[in-house]
């Protein structure tokens, strides 16, 4: 973006900004892409099936999160829609659908979760929007994987035990596991992996949706940008 740079709006935008926002040509908007940071915009043409804004100013730099990633087992519908939300929200850098052995939820519609990372990126203030990948497999995601990024491994079965997340900088991840829980053969893999970290949530055992936003926020207090 830059000043005087003309931005076209598509049908679902000029919808949202024109008939449900009540917008006309010559109102200012905040707007930004991911790249850019936050710019002040003027709306010069406005229509049902789309528009135009003008860029006129940055009010705010780009603001980048913490290099930490989401990893979750996709719950019902509902659900999911939230912890994708509160993962934008809170300041994941990406968001990674893991398929684990006891995950029950149907086909992923990653475009429908990406619109939510939006929305939520624009509800918080946020100027950057995360990644929400495509839907991978556990056996194949730990094949694949950096071992330089260590992974925060939310394990249910260390519930009311004492652990500690390393204060360790760099790269991390957090695995969430599924509403049954992690089989015994991946928290073994787990457990074994030497880029892995159990940790315990408290004593009691949460809800997955519940677990990401109570992850979150011990990565965040400790290792992010919360401090």
């Amino acid at each position: 973006m830059g000043v005087g740079q003309s931005v076209p709006l598509d049908k679902g935008q000029a919808h949202y900004l024109f008939g449900v926002m009540r917008q006309a040509v010559g109102g200012q908007v905040l707007l930004f892409n991911g790249s850019d940071g936050e710019w002040q915009a003027e709306i010069v043409q406005a229509g049902k099936r789309g528009g135009e804004l003008c860029c006129v100013q940055q009010t705010r730099p780009l603001r980048m999160p913490p290099d930490v990633w989401l990893l979750f087992a996709p719950i019902k519908k509902a659900r999911t829609d939230f912890i994708v939300e509160k993962a934008a929200e809170m300041g994941a850098a990406r968001i990674v659908p893991v398929m684990t052995e006891f995950t029950n939820a149907g086909r992923i519609q990653r475009d429908r979760l990406q619109a939510h990372a939006v929305e939520a990126a624009e509800q918080c203030g946020g100027t950057y929007v995360p990644e929400v990948a495509e839907a991978v497999k556990f056996g194949r995601l730990l094949e694949q994987w950096d071992t330089s990024r260590r992974i925060m491994f939310c394990d249910e079965a260390l519930a009311g035990v004492t652990s500690e997340l390393p204060s360790q900088p760099g790269p991390w991840a957090i695995l969430i596991g599924p509403e049954g829980g992690f089989s015994d053969r991946e928290r073994s893999k787990l457990h074994k992996a030497e880029f892995a970290d159990a940790v315990t949530l408290g004593p009691r055992i949460l809800r997955a949706d519940t677990a990401a936003v109570a992850a979150m926020t011990i990565w965040q207090q400790k290792l992010g940008d919360w401090g």
